[in-house]
């Protein structure tokens, strides 16, 4: 996707919660949200109503912003997950937080989904032995993911462990620290998700 320059902070002062673009930075007290809880321009500190269209609208540039992914890419997640038996939205989600981008980050390999990204293209993460370098994509149960045996690679996942020791690892995948790999344990579910999104508000944009 094209890569966004102008500043991650106002993302989620739009959006009005963190949606951690700029990694460890987003645990701290430096991070924009918690210090101004209005939205950026000269006239975030005024009170603004959304209509109806502007809340999903909000909804959807949320979970793009969110997954990082393109207008194109989001078109193409949500006509998959159309295809899918069982709620849209629901769908739509699942299949975003099974990318591999996602995964490496959950596990702990990076700060965040822009580091996990830029260690995948890179060459620094395999899945089951071979080299991935496609941020897109999607895991399966069974799948080992791991630091390349590259000794560059080895030291930037352990380091990534390391200040991130403390964050717990969601329940659809497991991790070995010393191995410096995870693996699949099944499908993430929709409680996996711990993003704050009326994913109904999303399916009504889409299918205008």
């Amino acid at each position: 996707m094209a890569r966004y320059l102008e500043s991650k902070c106002k993302l989620c002062r739009r959006d009005g919660e963190r949606l951690y673009l700029k990694g460890a930075r987003c645990h701290t007290v430096k991070c924009a949200v918690s210090k101004r809880t209005y939205p950026p321009g000269m006239h975030g500190m005024r009170r603004s109503r959304h209509s109806d269209y502007g809340l999903r609208l909000r909804e959807t540039q949320k979970v793009k912003r969110l997954y990082g992914v393109s207008q194109r890419q989001f078109r193409n997640f949500f006509a998959e997950a159309s295809r899918l038996p069982g709620n849209t939205g629901e769908m739509l989600l699942l299949l975003l937080e099974r990318r591999l981008d996602n995964a490496v980050c959950k596990l702990g390999f990076a700060s965040g989904r822009v580091e996990a990204r830029q260690l995948i293209q890179h060459g620094h993460i395999t899945v089951n032995g071979r080299k991935v370098d496609i941020v897109s994509y999607l895991v399966k149960p069974g799948m080992k993911i791991a630091a390349s045996h590259r000794k560059v690679s080895q030291k930037i996942v352990r380091e990534r462990l390391e200040a991130r020791k403390a964050d717990a690892v969601p329940t659809w995948l497991a991790l070995d620290a010393g191995a410096l790999s995870g693996g699949v344990v099944r499908m993430p579910a929709r409680e996996d998700i711990s993003l704050h999104v009326n994913e109904s508000y999303i399916v009504e944009f889409c299918s205008r």
